[in-house]
């Protein structure tokens, strides 16, 4: 760690008086207000700027080297240097930074300094890339909440001069399902986004478009791979991470120089766009030349191998030998109010329903376009998934439902089959990069609260004999007869059913042995149910059977094992009208 301190003092050391003369030169000469870092100066290759190419930032930038504007700040200092940029509204609009966008900076930099202090991330940085890349979001225009109106779009990244970047947004984020665009007022490309993008304003969305969310991501991204941005070469480094190319370096230092001497707020909406946007060229050789790492432009004129160059196509009527080939039309990108960009659960809340009962609950999305509106006109398919029978009203397990004009679209009724369990409703929508929802749901067996005797006579047997009396009970659930309830039968020896009995009454299973428990029982369509016979032991007693059904309803039924009473026949009594014969005369 020591030695890590000590190489960025040297660093810093060795930088800093170079900055320094380069910031009184500024003034007089227009030329960048400090230094490159040793090395950088017209190589136009990153790592000759001391670029990590360890952390893979060489593969490639956050804007795509999309073009950005070249021009340079006004030569007149807007203040002394060192003062605050809380200065009242005065000069030239193009010196001011509009309101929402400096406050978003000042956040970034705040934010930054609380989770990465070591960066020490300044928001003139941030101002300089928003300047050079948007004019500050187009002079400020941007809503109530930072976003910009309308998006700010980058040129197709089609390799016709620019680099070579298809798409990997499916035009949710720039409107180009084809090939990326650099986009909002820090104009990151689509991938970069993906893994930089941030919420800094607290709507639960991450936005390239809104000012607040696009400068904290750029902070963040600038402070990469431990970067001290107080060291003139790692400040080098970030800013060549963003856009690979000295020229953009020198122009970011520039306008970095320039805000730190001072600054002015102005009113959103009022500042100017810059006038001169770059235009790519090729270098003459690797890592050499201008310094533009952009794609070549197209159609150029190649060189026979010690020859003249080859005649372009001739013009029509011209005489030439070759006929002009048709260039491909270029894809015109979709609209952004009319490119899906998510699907959102509109508020389905839990979907839970008894066996063979209707769902209250309705499987609902909302599609909202590349900018988060409601999107309108998407086909959504749902798709029930599972092994309780559970299907949509009409008995279809799979229905499509177009979005309204709120966007939403919600599913039709779903009508639980009879076998308790879980299953999935699957909403999907969107062409290319799909987008998918996925609703867990359930389904009980049905229930009763109540179960008792539809007679109350005496249920006696002799052992080892059956009870001649069958046994029928009816469930209820909220007073009414609850068909289809599963009930469980146990003989027990205490009044609350909690220990099974081992003796006494029983069933008989199907191969006609013994069982003290059945668990196949089910409730009639008017919610009855007769037991199976039951037969005694040899065991006299009075029994308990208790039965149980989903839900929780309970009764506790007797069951009385006797012999039958022994009885004797009566001597008749004597007749007193009859003389016994002893005493007869």
């Amino acid at each position: 760690m020591a030695a890590h301190i000590r190489r960025r003092l040297r660093k810093g050391a060795t930088t800093t008086a170079v900055a320094a003369a380069a910031v009184a030169a500024l003034a007089a000469s227009q030329a960048p207000a400090a230094t490159l870092a040793d090395g950088s100066a017209g190589s136009g290759d990153p790592k000759a700027a001391g670029e990590d190419t360890a952390s893979g930032e060489t593969d490639g930038a956050a804007t795509g080297n999309s073009p950005y504007y070249t021009d340079l700040p006004p030569l007149v200092t807007p203040d002394k240097p060192g003062s605050s940029s809380d200065l009242p509204a005065a000069g030239s609009a193009e010196a001011g930074i509009p309101a929402s966008i400096l406050a978003a900076y000042k956040q970034a930099e705040r934010t930054v300094a609380t989770t990465d202090p070591s960066c020490r991330l300044p928001w003139q940085l941030l101002a300089a890339i928003g300047k050079v890349e948007s004019g500050q979001a187009r002079g400020g225009r941007v809503d109530a909440n930072g976003t910009a109106s309308p998006r700010i779009l980058g040129p197709a990244l089609n390799g016709q001069g620019f680099a070579l970047i298809k798409d990997t947004d499916g035009g949710a984020y720039d409107g180009d399902a084809v090939h990326d665009r650099a986009v909002g007022p820090m104009q990151f490309i689509p991938s970069t986004w993906a893994s930089w993008g941030q919420d800094a304003n607290g709507d639960g969305r991450k936005d390239p478009n809104n000012i607040y969310d696009a400068a904290l991501a750029a902070g963040r991204y600038l402070c990469a791979n431990d970067r001290d941005l107080a060291l003139a070469a790692d400040l080098d480094q970030a800013v060549l991470s963003y856009n690979r190319s000295t020229e953009y370096l020198r122009t970011v230092r520039s306008w970095f120089s320039y805000y730190q001497r001072g600054t002015h707020e102005i009113p959103d909406g009022t500042g100017t766009l810059p006038s001169t946007p770059s235009t790519p060229t090729p270098s003459p050789r690797p890592g050499g030349g201008s310094g533009s790492s952009a794609t070549p432009s197209p159609n150029p004129s190649p060189s026979k191998p010690g020859g003249k160059p080859s005649p372009g196509p001739s013009k029509p009527g011209g005489g030439g030998s070759t006929s002009p080939v048709p260039k491909p039309p270029t894809p015109k990108p979709t609209p952004p109010s009319e490119t899906f960009g998510s699907l959102e659960n509109a508020g389905t809340g839990p979907l839970r329903a008894t066996a063979g009962q209707e769902f209250d609950e309705r499987v609902s999305v909302l599609a909202r376009n590349a900018v988060g509106a409601p999107l309108a006109k998407v086909p959504v398919t749902f798709t029930v998934t599972g092994g309780t029978g559970t299907l949509f009203a009409g008995g279809k397990k799979t229905v499509t439902v177009r979005t309204g004009t709120d966007g939403t679209a919600t599913a039709p009724k779903l009508q639980a089959g009879e076998k308790a369990g879980e299953f999935t409703v699957t909403a999907v929508a969107g062409t290319g990069r799909p987008r998918t929802l996925t609703y867990a749901a359930t389904v009980t067996a049905r229930q009763a609260d109540a179960i008792a005797r539809t007679d109350e006579k005496a249920l006696v047997a002799g052992p080892g004999e059956k009870f001649a009396d069958a046994v029928t009970v009816k469930a209820t659930y909220k007073d009414a007869a609850a068909a289809g309830v599963a009930v469980t039968a146990t003989m027990v020896k205490d009044p609350l059913g909690v220990i099974d009995n081992d003796k006494g009454p029983y069933f008989k299973d199907a191969q006609g042995k013994p069982v003290r428990t059945l668990t196949t029982l089910t409730t009639d369509a008017d919610g009855q149910l007769r037991l199976p016979e039951i037969f005694a032991d040899d065991n006299e007693g009075t029994y308990l059977l208790r039965l149980t059904t989903e839900g929780g309803a309970s009764v506790v039924i007797e069951l009385t094992v006797r012999a039958p009473e022994e009885t004797t026949p009566e001597e008749p009594a004597p007749d007193a009208t009859k003389t016994p014969a002893a005493t007869r005369p």
